[in-house]
Protein backbone atom coordinates (compact mmCIF):
# COMPACT_ATOMS: atom_id res chain seq x y z
CA UNK A 1 0.00 0.00 0.00
CA UNK A 2 1.47 3.50 -1.03
CA UNK A 3 1.95 5.99 2.25
CA UNK A 4 -1.28 8.45 2.85
CA UNK A 5 -0.23 11.31 0.44
CA UNK A 6 -2.74 13.42 0.35
CA UNK A 7 -5.30 15.99 2.45
CA UNK A 8 -7.94 13.49 2.92
CA UNK A 9 -10.70 15.61 4.77
CA UNK A 10 -10.18 18.15 1.53
CA UNK A 11 -10.70 14.83 -0.56
CA UNK A 12 -14.43 14.69 1.51
CA UNK A 13 -15.05 18.42 1.14
CA UNK A 14 -13.89 19.65 -2.49
CA UNK A 15 -15.52 22.54 -2.05
CA UNK A 16 -13.86 23.69 0.23
CA UNK A 17 -10.62 23.24 -1.96
CA UNK A 18 -11.86 25.89 -4.62
CA UNK A 19 -13.20 23.26 -7.01
CA UNK A 20 -14.77 24.51 -9.64
CA UNK A 21 -16.62 22.95 -12.95
CA UNK A 22 -14.24 22.07 -15.22
CA UNK A 23 -14.67 21.85 -19.39
CA UNK A 24 -15.14 18.47 -20.39
CA UNK A 25 -16.47 17.57 -23.88
CA UNK A 26 -16.72 20.43 -26.60
CA UNK A 27 -19.01 20.04 -30.28
CA UNK A 28 -15.63 20.02 -31.51
CA UNK A 29 -14.50 16.83 -29.82
CA UNK A 30 -13.82 13.51 -31.63
CA UNK A 31 -17.36 12.11 -29.64
CA UNK A 32 -19.02 14.23 -32.37
CA UNK A 33 -17.40 12.50 -35.39
CA UNK A 34 -17.93 9.06 -33.97
CA UNK A 35 -14.15 8.05 -33.48
CA UNK A 36 -11.95 5.59 -30.77
CA UNK A 37 -9.32 7.40 -28.67
CA UNK A 38 -7.04 9.98 -30.76
CA UNK A 39 -4.71 12.37 -29.35
CA UNK A 40 -7.66 15.62 -29.97
CA UNK A 41 -7.61 16.72 -26.15
CA UNK A 42 -3.42 16.19 -26.28
CA UNK A 43 -2.88 17.83 -29.08
CA UNK A 44 -5.90 20.78 -27.33
CA UNK A 45 -3.20 20.92 -24.40
CA UNK A 46 0.14 21.30 -26.92
CA UNK A 47 -1.54 24.06 -28.24
CA UNK A 48 -1.82 25.82 -24.80
CA UNK A 49 1.44 25.03 -24.32
CA UNK A 50 1.13 22.36 -22.12
CA UNK A 51 3.82 19.64 -22.91
CA UNK A 52 4.38 17.00 -19.93
CA UNK A 53 0.46 15.87 -20.70
CA UNK A 54 -0.51 12.99 -18.57
CA UNK A 55 -3.46 10.79 -19.01
CA UNK A 56 -5.44 9.49 -15.58
CA UNK A 57 -8.15 6.59 -15.17
CA UNK A 58 -9.28 4.08 -12.74
CA UNK A 59 -10.35 1.14 -12.01
CA UNK A 60 -12.80 -0.56 -9.37
CA UNK A 61 -15.73 1.93 -8.55
CA UNK A 62 -18.28 -0.87 -9.07
CA UNK A 63 -17.20 -3.89 -7.50
CA UNK A 64 -18.23 -5.04 -3.53
CA UNK A 65 -14.78 -6.60 -3.10
CA UNK A 66 -10.95 -5.51 -3.75
CA UNK A 67 -8.91 -1.46 -3.83
CA UNK A 68 -9.60 0.71 -6.18
CA UNK A 69 -6.85 1.46 -8.44
CA UNK A 70 -6.01 4.33 -10.36
CA UNK A 71 -3.11 4.58 -13.09
CA UNK A 72 -1.47 7.63 -15.02
CA UNK A 73 0.87 7.65 -17.72
CA UNK A 74 2.41 9.83 -19.84
CA UNK A 75 2.92 8.62 -23.69
CA UNK A 76 5.23 9.99 -26.61
CA UNK A 77 3.54 12.12 -28.55
CA UNK A 78 1.81 11.05 -31.44
CA UNK A 79 2.42 7.71 -29.90
CA UNK A 80 -0.63 4.98 -30.51
CA UNK A 81 0.04 1.38 -29.97
CA UNK A 82 -2.71 -1.10 -32.43
CA UNK A 83 -5.61 -1.91 -30.41
CA UNK A 84 -5.17 0.82 -28.08
CA UNK A 85 -9.24 1.70 -26.54
CA UNK A 86 -11.33 2.25 -23.39
CA UNK A 87 -10.04 -1.11 -21.50
CA UNK A 88 -13.87 -2.18 -21.01
CA UNK A 89 -14.06 -2.89 -24.46
CA UNK A 90 -10.89 -4.74 -24.90
CA UNK A 91 -10.66 -9.11 -24.09
CA UNK A 92 -7.72 -9.76 -21.12
CA UNK A 93 -5.35 -10.79 -23.69
CA UNK A 94 -5.58 -7.69 -25.29
CA UNK A 95 -5.07 -5.61 -22.41
CA UNK A 96 -2.17 -7.94 -20.72
CA UNK A 97 -0.42 -7.34 -24.39
CA UNK A 98 -1.14 -3.61 -24.65
CA UNK A 99 -0.07 -3.36 -21.03
CA UNK A 100 3.93 -4.59 -21.14
CA UNK A 101 3.63 -2.30 -24.63
CA UNK A 102 2.79 0.85 -22.89
CA UNK A 103 4.66 0.39 -19.54
CA UNK A 104 7.97 -0.38 -21.99
CA UNK A 105 7.09 2.66 -24.82
CA UNK A 106 5.40 5.40 -21.56
CA UNK A 107 7.54 8.20 -20.99
CA UNK A 108 6.65 7.92 -17.43
CA UNK A 109 3.78 5.74 -15.58
CA UNK A 110 2.41 4.65 -11.91
CA UNK A 111 -0.03 3.29 -10.18
CA UNK A 112 -2.33 4.32 -6.74
CA UNK A 113 -4.50 2.34 -4.15
CA UNK A 114 -6.97 2.79 -2.01
CA UNK A 115 -8.30 -0.16 -0.27
CA UNK A 116 -11.65 -1.84 0.61
CA UNK A 117 -11.21 -0.10 4.12
CA UNK A 118 -10.43 3.71 2.95
CA UNK A 119 -13.47 3.03 0.69
CA UNK A 120 -15.63 2.35 3.69
CA UNK A 121 -14.28 5.21 5.55
CA UNK A 122 -14.32 7.70 2.89
CA UNK A 123 -16.86 6.61 -0.21
CA UNK A 124 -16.02 4.81 -3.33
CA UNK A 125 -15.38 8.59 -4.69
CA UNK A 126 -13.78 10.10 -2.45
CA UNK A 127 -11.49 6.87 -2.33
CA UNK A 128 -11.01 6.77 -6.30
CA UNK A 129 -9.92 10.75 -5.58
CA UNK A 130 -7.24 9.24 -3.16
CA UNK A 131 -5.68 6.64 -5.48
CA UNK A 132 -5.64 8.94 -8.04
CA UNK A 133 -3.55 11.50 -6.21
CA UNK A 134 -1.17 8.72 -4.76
CA UNK A 135 -0.74 7.74 -8.18
CA UNK A 136 -0.07 11.69 -9.61
CA UNK A 137 2.49 11.09 -6.15
CA UNK A 138 4.05 8.43 -7.58
CA UNK A 139 4.70 9.45 -11.24
CA UNK A 140 8.77 10.28 -12.13
CA UNK A 141 8.37 12.68 -14.56
CA UNK A 142 5.90 15.45 -13.19
CA UNK A 143 3.23 16.23 -15.67
CA UNK A 144 2.19 20.02 -16.61
CA UNK A 145 -1.35 18.83 -17.45
CA UNK A 146 -3.75 15.80 -16.41
CA UNK A 147 -6.26 14.49 -18.81
CA UNK A 148 -9.00 12.18 -16.93
CA UNK A 149 -11.92 9.91 -17.00
CA UNK A 150 -14.79 12.16 -15.87
CA UNK A 151 -12.66 13.19 -12.56
CA UNK A 152 -11.34 16.09 -10.68
CA UNK A 153 -8.63 16.02 -8.32
CA UNK A 154 -9.17 19.08 -6.02
CA UNK A 155 -6.22 18.80 -4.32
CA UNK A 156 -3.51 18.36 -7.43
CA UNK A 157 -2.56 22.06 -8.66
CA UNK A 158 -1.72 20.83 -12.12
CA UNK A 159 -4.03 22.78 -14.84
CA UNK A 160 -6.77 19.50 -15.33
CA UNK A 161 -9.58 18.87 -18.09
CA UNK A 162 -11.78 16.15 -17.06
CA UNK A 163 -13.52 14.09 -20.14
CA UNK A 164 -16.91 12.52 -20.56
CA UNK A 165 -16.05 9.03 -21.68
CA UNK A 166 -12.16 10.36 -21.48
CA UNK A 167 -11.48 6.10 -21.86
CA UNK A 168 -13.02 6.31 -24.92
CA UNK A 169 -11.73 9.46 -26.87
CA UNK A 170 -8.37 9.93 -24.79
CA UNK A 171 -5.23 7.83 -25.81
CA UNK A 172 -3.87 8.53 -22.69
CA UNK A 173 -6.89 8.22 -20.95
CA UNK A 174 -7.67 4.74 -22.57
CA UNK A 175 -3.98 3.94 -22.10
CA UNK A 176 -4.31 4.63 -18.34
CA UNK A 177 -7.42 2.52 -17.98
CA UNK A 178 -5.47 -0.45 -19.05
CA UNK A 179 -2.84 0.19 -16.83
CA UNK A 180 -5.14 0.62 -13.85
CA UNK A 181 -7.49 -2.61 -14.94
CA UNK A 182 -4.61 -4.70 -15.37
CA UNK A 183 -2.64 -3.66 -12.27
CA UNK A 184 -6.60 -4.33 -10.26
CA UNK A 185 -7.13 -7.86 -12.48
CA UNK A 186 -3.57 -8.68 -11.01
CA UNK A 187 -4.27 -7.98 -7.24
CA UNK A 188 -7.78 -10.11 -7.21
CA UNK A 189 -5.89 -12.81 -8.30
CA UNK A 190 -3.58 -12.28 -5.32
CA UNK A 191 -7.41 -12.13 -2.96
CA UNK A 192 -8.41 -15.25 -4.70
CA UNK A 193 -5.26 -17.43 -3.50
CA UNK A 194 -5.79 -16.28 -0.09
CA UNK A 195 -9.93 -16.30 -0.56
CA UNK A 196 -10.56 -19.26 -2.62
CA UNK A 197 -14.18 -19.89 -1.79
CA UNK A 198 -15.23 -16.48 -3.72
CA UNK A 199 -13.39 -17.02 -7.06
CA UNK A 200 -12.35 -13.19 -7.11
CA UNK A 201 -9.92 -14.02 -9.93
CA UNK A 202 -13.06 -14.85 -12.10
CA UNK A 203 -15.49 -12.15 -11.64
CA UNK A 204 -12.40 -9.60 -10.15
CA UNK A 205 -15.06 -8.73 -7.50
CA UNK A 206 -18.25 -7.33 -9.30
CA UNK A 207 -21.37 -8.29 -8.25
CA UNK A 208 -21.98 -11.27 -10.26
CA UNK A 209 -24.63 -13.92 -10.18
CA UNK A 210 -21.58 -16.50 -8.91
CA UNK A 211 -20.17 -13.58 -6.81
CA UNK A 212 -23.26 -12.83 -4.86
CA UNK A 213 -23.84 -16.42 -4.43
CA UNK A 214 -20.60 -17.21 -2.92
CA UNK A 215 -20.80 -13.96 -0.32
CA UNK A 216 -24.36 -15.63 0.85
CA UNK A 217 -23.32 -18.69 1.24
CA UNK A 218 -19.61 -18.12 2.84
CA UNK A 219 -20.12 -14.22 4.25
CA UNK A 220 -18.10 -11.74 3.89
CA UNK A 221 -14.20 -11.88 3.98
CA UNK A 222 -11.71 -8.98 4.74
CA UNK A 223 -11.69 -8.23 0.80
CA UNK A 224 -15.46 -6.89 0.75
CA UNK A 225 -16.58 -3.48 1.19
CA UNK A 226 -18.42 -2.96 4.52
CA UNK A 227 -20.29 0.26 3.25
CA UNK A 228 -21.98 -1.77 -0.02
CA UNK A 229 -25.69 -2.36 0.17
CA UNK A 230 -25.09 -6.45 -0.86
CA UNK A 231 -22.04 -6.83 1.69
CA UNK A 232 -23.89 -4.70 4.41
CA UNK A 233 -27.02 -7.01 4.23
CA UNK A 234 -25.16 -9.68 4.86
CA UNK A 235 -23.75 -8.52 7.62
CA UNK A 236 -27.17 -7.48 9.37
CA UNK A 237 -28.76 -10.86 7.97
Amino acid sequence: MFPHLVNRKALKNPNKTGERSHPSLQADSPSCKGMGPTDFFEQAARARGFRRIAGLDEAGRGPLAGPVVAAIVILPRRWSPDLLDDSKLLSEPQRQSLYEVITARAFAWAIGIASEQEIDELNILCATRLASCRAFAQLSIPPDYLLLDALHLPTVSVPQRPVIKGDQLSLSIAAASILAKVSRDRMMHIYHERFPQYQFHLHKGYPTPEHLRRLHQFGPCPAHRRSFQPVQACLDA
